[in-house]
């Protein structure tokens, strides 16, 4: 894909049966352009309508998509119109300023996230959904948040990402207690094992890690947070805390009005 704009913000938003991802999307977006007006921001979608007022870019998966929607998110590479380019998770909105990432980020060639936050701004602790990232001593990433610029570095780590996806059943093989369905944080943490997590990750960086809603990670006592927890908008606080960074909401029909 040519590169169109330096820097800008790729949303990936595969409708599902059961999803409006791309409802998500517009939302994520529109908290990015809360705080930063001037952002650019490429959605890419297998859908038609979404909000074109909220992107400068629309872009559309290139090759046939896998019965498995993470088994696309390779494409991003290709798709994206920036030379750097910070992917983000449709199901997360942005509750804080968040352009000294780029600061953090652009002297590297990829960097993925790594750990979670709770709602108190604390470790998420719980190894409850990481149990074969441990056993199998991969490093704790989040694909989430995940950085790159135009190189060689991520051109390597997207065609791995690409490769684990395709040939899943002998890659997981080399796996103690495998996922049946490969995830892509599972497939970022094996790509980012192959090539050396020290190119791909930074786990000495406070940030960014995203507030993670999901039940054990937070945690409370159902998988529905907002029969628990008490929210507002505007600023985004959450039990009374305000919220910063990027809040993965887990919820698909959450929406922060």
């Amino acid at each position: 894909m040519p590169i169109q704009s330096e820097r800008g913000y790729v949303i990936t938003a595969q409708n599902s049966d059961t999803v409006d991802y791309v409802a998500c999307a517009n939302q994520l977006a529109g908290s990015i352009r809360h705080f930063h007006p001037d952002a650019e921001i490429c959605l890419l979608t297998n859908a038609e309508e979404y909000d074109c007022d909220l992107f400068n870019y629309h872009k559309t998966f290139a090759f046939p998509l896998s019965d498995n929607p993470y088994a696309n998110d390779w494409q991003v590479f290709g798709a994206s119109p920036f030379r750097q380019t910070i992917k983000l998770e449709a199901d997360m909105v942005i509750a804080s300023a968040i352009d000294h990432w780029w600061t953090m980020f652009e002297h590297r060639d990829v960097v993925i996230s790594t750990g979670a936050r709770n709602f108190y701004d604390q470790p998420a602790d719980s190894r409850f959904y990481r149990k074969v990232f441990d056993t199998n001593h991969l490093p704790d990433v989040y694909n989430a948040i995940t950085y790159w610029r135009v190189s060689q570095t991520a051109q390597e780590f997207f065609r791995l990402v690409r490769k684990i996806f395709e040939h899943w059943t002998s890659y997981k093989t080399l796996l103690k207690f495998p996922d049946e369905t490969a995830s892509t944080d599972l497939v970022y943490a094996m790509a980012a094992q192959i090539m050396s997590p020290e190119r791909v990750t930074m786990p000495f960086a406070t940030y960014p890690r995203m507030v993670h809603m999901k039940r054990y990670m937070i945690p409370t006592q159902t998988h529905d947070w907002t029969k628990e927890l008490v929210w507002e908008s505007n600023p985004l606080r959450i039990n009374t805390v305000a919220q910063w960074g990027a809040v993965h909401y887990h919820l698909k029909d959450w929406r922060n009005d």
